[in-house]
């Protein structure tokens, strides 16, 4: 659902959201140094190479979204008002987003601290906007458990 609508936003065709290579994994596929404490997920970007291509031209960018269990089942434990399918849905399209700025130079993958914080929250302002119209049982909880993220920007209400 999540591509989908981040697909849909971007105006992407199937090709074009198929060039976007990324891969989704929680905690049992990832290695040790994939796991953080604290976020709720973590995009990293690998260098791919198509088999049997030594070449760097073949090389691209791959993206892996790093989901952190350990943090999320925590937190809904700790905030019954969020449940697991539209927080996740929110997690999961953030990480969508990022990676599509990523891929079109919308923003620039190695970049200072102050510049990643005014990214993150010009991805929430555009996560929210994404599922804002979405009837969805739950996600008004979420939304408004992000709202923080969100200030400075266009404060957009349901």
């Amino acid at each position: 659902m999540a591509e989908e609508l981040v697909s849909n936003h971007y105006k992407l065709s199937a090709s074009q959201w198929s060039g976007r290579r990324y891969d989704i994994k929680t905690a049992v596929d990832l290695k040790a140094d994939e796991i953080l404490d604290g976020p709720f997920a973590q995009v990293i970007r690998y260098e791919g190479r198509s088999t049997g291509m030594p070449l760097n031209s073949n090389s691209f960018d791959f993206y892996k979204v790093c989901l952190q269990d350990h943090t999320i089942l925590d937190t809904l434990l700790h905030a019954p008002e969020l449940s697991l399918f539209p927080f996740t849905l929110y997690i999961v399209t953030h990480e969508l987003i990022h990676i599509v700025r990523f891929s079109l130079f919308l923003q620039n993958f190695e970049a200072s601290d102050d510049e990643r914080l005014a990214e993150e929250k010009r991805v929430h302002d555009k996560t929210h906007q994404i599922l804002c119209p979405l009837n969805i049982q739950g996600l008004a909880s979420v939304l408004s458990y992000y709202a923080r993220w969100r200030d400075g920007f266009d404060n957009l209400k349901c």
